[in-house]
Order: structure tokens, then sequence, then C-alpha cells
């Protein structure tokens, strides 16, 4: 009576275990196809976080090629803001394949940008490092294509509309970035994702003002930094980065 009740609950296991299986195949491609387009999270989930800005400290951050922090950036109420141009903040830190998250608010008109990956071989970090586009959509003058638009590649790959809140409220961006796959998010959505290094990407190098410093968007690995030098105020807070493996 032992074994056929073992015989039997073996049977009914595997024929459970083949359903499941059968119901797993049938909707996976579903679920890869709805995570690819909402899923806010990595794959990688074991790397440990490095806080860039904790709503206190500047100790993360520098001015470009050295420079202290720029008078103009401060603390106030937990975020880092600026109320008027002023030079670019880099990070101490370089990041090779890597995940950033930032939350940001920008003000009326405001205009301003993530940079990756960036190094400081010229006179500024944007002849040498990809963006990530912060723009009041609605009034600044960046507005005219979606090509420089919030979230947008800058120049290169047009952000969708209708994912930006209003200016004055915060904003959670993430960028990965692994080997040559790039992927701009954008309050829980994937707005970009572009290969660097492509016949794609060097096309759109190459119709662009970038095509003028060969070696923008080279480095592996790199600098993360905020720019400030455009009109606008803007304001950052939950800056945190991990490396991928």
């Amino acid at each position: 009576m032992r074994i056929h009740r073992l015989l039997a609950f073996s049977a009914v296991a595997v024929v459970t275990t083949t359903q499941l299986a059968l119901v797993e195949s049938h909707h996976l491609p579903a679920i890869r196809n709805q995570s690819a387009v909402r899923n806010p999270q990595s794959e990688i989930r074991n790397s440990k976080w490095l806080v860039l800005f904790d709503g206190k400290s500047l100790d993360a951050w520098r001015g470009y090629k050295g420079a202290p922090v720029p008078d103009g950036w401060k603390i106030a109420g937990g975020a880092l803001v600026k109320e008027v141009p002023v030079a670019d903040i880099v990070s101490k830190d370089e990041f090779g394949d890597f995940e950033l998250e930032i939350e940001w608010r920008i003000g009326e008109a405001g205009n301003s940008g993530i940079f990756y990956r960036g190094t400081e071989e010229y006179d500024h970090i944007y002849w040498s490092a990809p963006e990530y586009q912060l723009l009041d959509d609605d009034k600044a003058s960046d507005n005219k294509t979606r090509l420089t638009c919030a979230g947008s590649a800058y120049a290169l790959y047009p952000s969708p509309p209708g994912h930006l809140k209003p200016v004055g409220d915060w904003n959670a961006t993430r960028i990965v970035a692994r080997g040559a796959h790039v992927e701009h998010w954008l309050n829980g959505t994937k707005l970009v994702e572009y290969e660097l290094w492509s016949p794609d990407w060097e096309q759109k190098v190459q119709a662009s003002k970038f095509k003028d410093w060969p070696n923008y968007g080279r480095a592996k690995r790199g600098h993360i930094a905020l720019q400030g030098d455009h009109t606008g105020s803007l304001g950052f807070r939950n800056i945190r980065v991990r490396e991928l493996d």
C-alpha cells in the first residue's frame, strides 16, 4: 500500500511539474517584455550601493580637473541645489559598468544634465561624456526636439514624452551602463536604450556636434558629473551608484 501511494504521489508531482513548466513557458515572453518597459530594478542585486550624496556631505564630489566644489553648489533641506549658473561637479571616483540612481527637480525653463564615463582630457566634460538630459520640457529653449528633452541621450537618441513630472516635483532617474549597452530610465519607465560604438551610434555622433571631439563616448570607465552651467534652479538628492559585474 505504501509503495502504491508513493508511486501515485510521484506521478502527480511529475504531472504538476510538467504543467507548471508549460504555464511558465507560455507566459515567459510576456513577462520579459513587460519587465523591459516598467521594471526599475537591475538584474544585478548583489552589488553594494555606494552613496554619492546623503543630504549632508559633498565628500564624494569635486570640481572639474581637481578643482574644489565650485561656489554656487550648496546643501539645503537635504538636497544638493544651485540657483544660478555654476561650474559642473564631478565624482571623485570613476565607474565602468554601473547602475546609478538619482532624484532631481528642475526650475522653470531649467536645463541640466547627468554625465557618465566622463574623462578630463578636454576643456569640458561634455566633450567626452554621454549625457542624460535634464530639462523643463515645457519652457526650456532646448525643447524643440525630443533629442534634447528630458531623459534623452543628448543630441543622439530621443526620449518619448509623457513621463516627466511637473516643474518643482522630484523625478527619479536611473542610468544603467554595462559594456556598450546603456539604458536611461525616468520615474520607473525605460525611455532610451542604445549601444555605444555600434554603427548606428557612430553615425549619430558623426551627424552631431560631438564629431569634433574624437574621444567622445569612447571611455569604458570614467566620472559621473552634474551639469550646473545652464540657467534655472536645480536640485539633487538620494544619489547612489553600484558597480555591475
